[in-house]
């Protein structure tokens, strides 16, 4: 069978396949989906793991003769079949097709093979393993997918994720699950289990008086200028790199010109938003500040961006701080 990698834990705790194949290129997703069928296996009494390393002058009869040898330290044993540039050829698929036949009780195999093409599925000794095992593909999820799964990651660790909140952290990660697990464990650090809304992601954290580069952004195009510079204040204090900040306007500027081209040509802005990956939740507040911005004015902050970038870079003179605070203002609303 085939098996989403959000299904895996729940199918694990049904019981054991006695073949499992693991296989594209998300890592986090990859590296998860094997531990956890490490971790089954353990488990279920398959206390030893055997390794083979599938590489360079690797002899495939080694696969049948792991299977069939006695263990030394456990009667039950997860043989690891790693098959690193996902190449499995004619000897590698006549092994797997063969131990598919007979496959032993006490054993279970897994194989994991990172680098193999889609169309290897369609293979024969492909199809053998999903119709006695389990098929678990791991790839990049889309924008809607990683929502979900966000919204899904907060709840298992106690949140109750309010609306937009999973957006956020979408588009903060901006497809990497790696870093948004990242974004969720440093919020189980700073909140307690329970309702999670979204003004605690957007960098208002009172008592520690903590922000991030998307809190500056998000001040910026809520018109809130006051919060705009104690953000930026903060955000000094605290050494982030004066590129990084600039950055983040830079890309928030762009997005927003794009918008704005859009709407003086009488089209919708959707498009863009797309382009760019925005989330629903958000659109609303960059529509008000496109209502507040022209696109000559946005033009100009991106100019001043470009200044900032050389000032920091030594071409020209100038605070780099100073200018970034005048250009943050700028997207709030500021006009001096």
């Amino acid at each position: 069978m085939a098996i989403r990698f959000n299904e895996l834990e729940s199918k694990l705790k049904a019981g054991l396949a006695p073949v499992y194949l693991l296989c594209g290129d998300e890592p986090y997703q990859f590296g998860e989906a094997a531990r956890l069928v490490r971790e089954a296996a353990r488990r279920a009494g398959f206390d030893e793991r055997e390794i083979l390393d599938a590489e360079g002058q690797f002899q495939w009869s080694a696969l049948a003769a792991t299977a069939d040898s006695m263990s030394l330290f456990s009667s039950r044993r997860l043989i690891e079949l790693r098959v690193t540039n996902g190449k499995i050829g004619k000897d590698g698929s006549e092994a797997i097709r063969a131990y598919c036949e007979r496959p032993c009780p006490d054993n279970r195999l897994l194989i994991l093979a990172p680098g193999m093409e889609r169309k290897e599925l369609q293979a024969a000794w492909a199809k053998r393993v999903e119709s006695i095992g389990a098929v678990i593909q791991v790839w990049p999820l889309k924008e809607r997918e990683l929502e979900a799964w966000l919204a899904q990651r907060l709840q298992s660790v106690g949140f109750q994720p309010g609306a937009g909140v999973a957006a956020l952290l979408a588009e903060r990660s901006e497809g990497n699950l790696l870093a948004a697990v990242q974004e969720v464990e440093k919020l189980r650090l700073l909140h307690d289990p329970g309702p999670l809304a979204l003004d605690d992601l957007l960098g208002n954290l009172a008592d520690s008086a903590r922000f991030d580069l998307f809190a500056l952004t998000d001040a910026a195009l809520n018109g809130d200028r006051a919060r705009v510079q104690r953000v930026l204040s903060v955000l000094r204090a605290e050494g982030t790199a004066d590129v990084l900040v600039l950055w983040v306007l830079a890309r928030e500027l762009r997005m927003l010109a794009e918008a704005a081209g859009a709407v003086a040509r009488r089209t919708s802005p959707d498009a863009i938003y797309a382009k760019h990956r925005v989330p629903r939740m958000r659109q609303e507040t960059l529509g008000r500040a496109l209502r507040r911005l022209s696109s000559g004015r946005l033009r100009e902050l991106l100019s001043q961006c470009a200044g900032v970038d050389r000032a920091i870079k030594g071409i020209e003179p100038g605070d780099s701080w100073h200018r970034l605070a005048l250009i943050a203002d700028g997207l709030s609303g500021g006009q001096v």
